[in-house]
């Protein structure tokens, strides 16, 4: 169990980047040079939300249009099969040559999966700092078992400050806990290494790991926003050169899937993911106290009841996480939860 093998030699992965990067101050208004920039593609499928659109459409309409790019708005649905392979459809019916994904992170979701579904590339503008996926190459997809699809990375991303500063502050705490929760996937990762001879990414790892304690190091002061942006966009570039969601996502991430079937619409993915990183850190031997800490300092909740569920969601779903994806070796493979050892991890890391 605890016996490091060798990772299989020759094995081969392809990395998904993303071609170009913007992140400042006032970049909606120019998105359609950005576009313009990176594909020759005039008709463009935009995919957002109406609440999104309301606050960014009319300067992310007049820039497209200034660049001569002719466009549909689409409505970003829940990320389940269906939903999105409708819209899938849609976008190939609309015959645009690019998706535009603006909004959180299920508009970009949205807009990653329905471009590969129309077989059409798509560039990320995320207007809130809420999760990783912003520039990865995966999406997750809610089913009976929830699981991560390679769709492809963005062309580009681009991020307006000015924009996400006026998000909602919970968002970015989510999008911390999201971050924060890397620690916790990259010990993850290595046991898949040490266990199953899984391949293991050295330089994807200390990516994402230093994305973490990026954040976490400025935790006291209270999160910067740049900050959190660029390190969310270097996470989900671990994960395009991981070739695997790995970097990322480990037991938390089932911790959080869990929760989406046991309590759904509790807590946000960043959210639920922080929890879950607390609990299986002290699985791990890890400074469960010194994550704890910093998620609070990040204003990120730290307890179940902060999301509003109770120790009987929390442990159902310690007990239930690791049989949502059993072909991804975590901690949680380890150490088998039992009702009365996830009852007694959650008290002891204060999460209940």
């Amino acid at each position: 169990m605890g016996g490091r093998r060798a990772a299989p030699r020759g094995r081969t992965h392809t990395m998904e980047l993303p071609r170009r990067v913007a992140v400042g101050e006032g970049t909606i208004a120019r998105l359609g040079a950005f576009v313009a920039s990176l594909s020759p593609a005039r008709r463009a499928a935009v995919i957002s939300g109406s609440r999104v659109w309301g606050a960014v459409g009319r300067a992310a309409s007049a820039s497209l249009r200034r660049a001569g790019i002719s466009f549909e708005v689409h409505e970003a649905p829940e990320n389940g099969a269906r939903p999105l392979g409708r819209l899938g459809r849609e976008v190939r019916a609309s015959r645009a040559g690019l998706a535009l994904g603006v909004g959180g992170g299920r508009a970009v979701d949205a807009a990653k999966m329905a471009a590969r579904l129309a077989g059409v590339p798509y560039v990320s503008v995320p207007t809130a700092a809420s999760h990783d996926g912003i520039a990865s190459p995966f999406v997750s997809v809610r089913g009976r078992r929830p699981h991560s699809l390679v769709a492809s990375a963005p062309l580009g991303v681009l991020a307006d400050i000015a924009v996400i500063r006026r998000a909602p502050a919970r968002l970015l705490a989510s999008g911390c806990g999201d971050l924060v929760a890397n620690i916790v996937a990259v010990r993850d990762w290595e046991i898949g290494r040490d266990d199953c001879g899984e391949y293991y990414g050295e330089y994807a790892a200390n990516l994402a790991r230093m994305a973490a304690q990026t954040v976490i190091g400025g935790a006291r002061g209270g999160p910067d926003m740049r900050t959190v942006v660029e390190a969310l966009i270097s996470a989900g570039v671990a994960a395009g050169i991981a070739g695997s969601s790995r970097p990322c996502s480990g037991a938390e991430h089932l911790f959080s899937h869990a929760l989406d079937r046991i309590a759904p619409g509790a807590g946000l993915h960043g959210e639920k993911c922080g929890i879950g990183s607390i609990m299986t850190a002290r699985l791990q031997g890890q400074d469960w106290r010194a994550i704890r800490s910093a998620l609070r300092s990040l204003g990120a909740p730290v307890c179940a009841s902060d999301i509003g569920i109770g120790e009987g969601d929390v442990v159902r779903a310690l007990v239930m996480a690791q049989s949502l994806r059993p072909s991804r070796r975590t901690i949680l493979a380890r150490r088998r939860m039992t009702e009365r050892g996830a009852r007694r991890l959650a008290r002891l890391t204060g999460v209940t």
